[in-house]
């Protein structure tokens, strides 16, 4: 394991597509960070110029305090998890997982109980005879990760390494991650696009957006205290709602904030209540453990309909075109400048 810093790393492709801009990011020793972010923002980026992949346009790398931008990949230590497993078919699994040893010239000895330790730790003794397409989506990405760790790399680099799994895959694995995590911990960065994954595996979050860090923080701190408008709709399922502060009831007169409310912060009344919102069902998600209410606000901004989502508790019951009222606790309001910045 070792610490990885990126110190005000920018790189800009031919033609001058900024992928990422001054960005600096500190990695604790056994820390693992999640990345986040819309597709394009430049996470795979990250990964890339880390692994030496890509050369930065200018700034520096550190991996365990060693600067490492001008080395090739093979002498910076780091392991890569693919989304695609990127297993050799032709290959058992027990060969898979001794190939990169094989490639270092180990003893055959040592190579051994290296692939066996690691197989007892990812379960996958039973499953070391087996070629690749024996195997289950859950099963390969399993060996795709034993075969990084097999390598001892001082930081692993995973990019979206759940995305072809299915739903119940998903969370099976992600529960192996953190398991693994605590039995041998390593320095990740971990690129997801799935919120889930990188508030229950990420010791912090970081969110990216046009190749611009916008926040590192705990996974409750983020959701908690967004630092600007950007990363309070894009961290949330569904997203934090927006209106203009002044069409809440008891904000201040000409208060041209922009105001923030999660979807579990939103009450519906009956139509009409004292002190609520006046709104329209338009749609009604029943997910069984909680209902998603879709609603159409009678207050508009700047002439457009503004719709907000209200999450409840089970199985709750509305119709479609129902009048409601909604009712917003002031203490979970989140207020925004003109320029998206958090507002105490």
């Amino acid at each position: 394991m070792a610490s990885v810093s990126f110190e005000q790393v920018e790189k800009v492709y031919p033609g001058g597509i900024v992928a990422l801009s001054d960005f600096s990011l500190e990695l604790a020793d056994g820390e693992l960070i999640a990345l986040v972010g819309p597709s394009g923002c430049g996470k795979s980026t990250v990964l890339r110029v880390l692994a030496g992949l890509e050369t930065p346009t200018r700034g520096a790398i550190r991996i365990g305090g060693r600067e490492v931008s001008a080395l090739p990949p093979q002498e910076r230590n780091v392991a890569m998890v693919f989304q695609d497993y990127a297993l050799y078919p032709h290959l058992s699994v027990r060969e898979n997982l001794a190939f990169p040893l094989r490639m270092r010239g180990m003893p055959a000895t040592e190579r051994e109980q290296r692939v066996a330790r690691v197989a007892e730790l990812l379960s996958l003794a039973p499953l070391l005879g087996r070629a690749p397409r024996e195997l289950s989506g859950g099963e390969r990405q399993r060996v795709a990760m034993g075969r990084a760790l097999v390598r001892e790399p001082a930081a692993f680099l995973l990019d979206e390494p759940l995305s072809n799994l299915d739903a119940k895959l998903r969370v099976q694995v992600r529960a192996e991650i953190a398991e693994l995590r605590r039995r041998a911990p390593s320095t990740m960065l971990y690129v997801t696009h799935d919120q889930v994954e990188a508030l229950t595996l990420g010791d912090r979050v970081a969110v990216l957006e046009r190749g611009r860090l916008q926040q590192v923080a705990a996974p409750a701190a983020l959701y908690e205290r967004p630092a600007n408008r950007f990363v309070a709709g894009f961290i949330g399922s569904p997203p934090m709602n927006f209106a203009p502060a002044r069409l809440l009831p008891g904000a201040a007169p000409g208060d041209d904030a922009v105001a923030g409310v999660r979807p579990e912060a939103v009450t519906l009344a009956p139509a009409g209540a004292a002190g609520a919102l006046a709104a329209t069902v338009v749609q009604v998600e029943a997910l069984g453990h909680e209902t998603l209410v879709h609603v159409r606000l009678a207050a508009a901004a700047e002439g457009a309909p503004l719709r907000w989502v209200v999450r409840e508790h089970g199985m709750a019951r509305h119709r479609t075109g129902e009048p409601v009222a909604l009712r917003v606790e002031p203490a979970a309001v989140h207020r925004f400048a003109a320029d998206g910045s958090a507002l105490v």
